[in-house]
């Protein structure tokens, strides 16, 4: 933890300082002390600390005195229309911690742009893991490796139980349509965000707009959910003590969230794909993808019939994101990416390559 210091880029003492810089810092501390005083969050000099990569919003650590929170906001503007709206998903966590769905507290929610150039909310510290490429000691014997997997599934049928029919969540999506529209949005993106021809693109989009499938009752959609995106308890058994990344979360259909899941859900036997951020799910004891999606339709009784068409929309999205990403990166626009981005070049094809086989094309 950094008390009470700066670096001069990213986070500032005064306002003064922040408009001295060519672009805006992500912390001013002295806003930010005056906004937690105004909350009755914490007191005295504060300790910050950066969690994670920040690939899209940016995540801090803070500390006054005994106490500890999460703040979040978004990156730097400005800002596409519509994208990074920290109000909405404080709001979103607000509304499902209501029915019991494992969230953060969110404790304070910011909307005037002028403290930090963007909305922030600030949220209760979860003591817990989160379990990328190391296994906790506490969950590596086979049969938590198990119960890891099995907890994901069980919270995702949590979540997918919440009533969407009325209170703040009922206007948070518009589910008629949902996967409709998400073929035609990813279908216009591809050439906008691409510098090279990958024919299997168009085929793919035109296979999943021709096949459509019926999509169940709507549910909250997380649109990142992921073992990777999940707060484990610091004990055994394996728990999930908080979901987290809500920035795409949405009203629509359910089966979207577990095509994700089980499509880049890393498991033996399987070719390595740029989605599969948790890869100490390869090992032995960890649950299967067919293990896990005959979990979830034991517990829903959802027809998943289907489920192959949103494995490969999810795969066929990824690729599209990432092809942002890789492109960005050839523009020199990430020259500080030496590890993700470069990988791209073969990801991005390898993504679609998986993504035709769940599409059964030759």
């Amino acid at each position: 933890m950094t008390k009470m210091q700066t670096n001069g880029v990213d986070v500032v003492a005064t306002a003064t300082e922040a408009a001295q810089l060519e672009h805006p810092p992500l912390l001013v501390l002295d806003a930010v002390t005056e906004f937690l005083d105004s909350h009755g969050l914490g007191a005295g000099p504060l300790s910050w600390a950066r969690i994670g990569e920040g690939q899209s919003n940016v995540t801090y650590r803070i500390e006054r005195g005994s106490e500890v929170f999460v703040l979040r906001r978004g990156p730097r503007p400005p800002l596409p229309p519509s994208t990074h709206d920290m109000v909405r998903e404080a709001r979103i966590q607000q509304a499902l911690a209501a029915h019991g769905v494992p969230v953060p507290q969110v404790l304070a929610v910011c909307e005037d742009e002028t403290v930090l150039g963007v909305p922030f909310y600030v949220m209760s510290f979860v003591d817990g893991v989160i379990i990328t490429d190391t296994i906790p000691a506490h969950l590596d014997s086979p049969g938590q490796r198990r119960a890891t997997a099995l907890a994901a599934v069980d919270t995702l049928v949590q979540l997918h139980d919440v009533d969407v029919r009325e209170g703040p969540l009922a206007g948070l999506g518009r589910p008629e349509g949902y996967l409709a529209r998400q073929v035609r949005r990813f279908s216009g993106l591809w050439e906008i965000n691409t510098t090279r021809s990958l024919p299997v693109v168009e085929t793919l989009g035109s296979w999943l707009a021709d096949n459509v499938p019926t999509s169940p009752p709507p549910t909250v959609v997380h649109g990142d959910y992921r073992i990777g995106n999940l707060m484990y308890s610091p004990s055994a058994p394996a728990r999930v003590r908080a979901v987290l990344d809500w920035e795409m979360a949405t009203v629509g259909d359910p089966l979207a969230d577990l095509g994700y899941f089980a499509a880049t859900y890393a498991q033996p036997g399987t070719e390595p794909a740029p989605l599969e951020l948790t890869p100490v799910t390869r090992r032995a004891g960890y649950s299967t993808r067919e293990e896990l999606v005959t979990h979830y339709w034991q517990r829903t009784g959802r027809d998943l019939a289907a489920l192959p068409w949103y494995q490969a929309l999810a795969l066929w999205k990824a690729a599209i994101f990432c092809e942002a990403i890789y492109t960005r990166w050839l523009r020199g626009e990430r020259p500080h990416d030496a590890t993700f981005a470069p990988t791209l070049e073969a990801g991005v094809p390898r993504l679609l390559e998986q993504a035709k086989g769940y599409a059964a094309l030759a």
